[in-house]
């Protein structure tokens, strides 16, 4: 009977203790307004943070097509900007 007991609260203690966090998950949470808002205010949205974004992707690309197309080891190059180098300062 004992250890029927010790389960039973146990299993309540539990329970209590998901009930009391799943309530402060629903309190927590921001409605749907209010993540339309922070989706309007993060900074990918703005033009200049696109432009970088895109500027970086342009340059990564550039350096993988680079890799693939030559033998050099390319992940020493010190500036990514200026091609060649072989490890050296370009």
């Amino acid at each position: 009977m004992g250890f029927w007991r010790k389960a039973l609260i146990s299993a309540a203690v539990l329970g209590a203790w998901a009930g009391v966090g799943s309530a402060l998950f629903v309190l927590v949470t921001p409605g749907e307004e209010r993540v339309q808002a922070m989706m309007k205010e993060m900074a990918g949205q703005d033009f200049r943070s696109r432009e970088e974004a895109a500027r970086t992707k342009q340059l990564v690309m550039a350096a993988l097509q680079e890799a693939a197309a030559t033998q050099e080891n390319v992940t020493w190059r010190k500036n990514w900007q200026v091609g060649g180098g072989g490890g050296k300062s370009a």
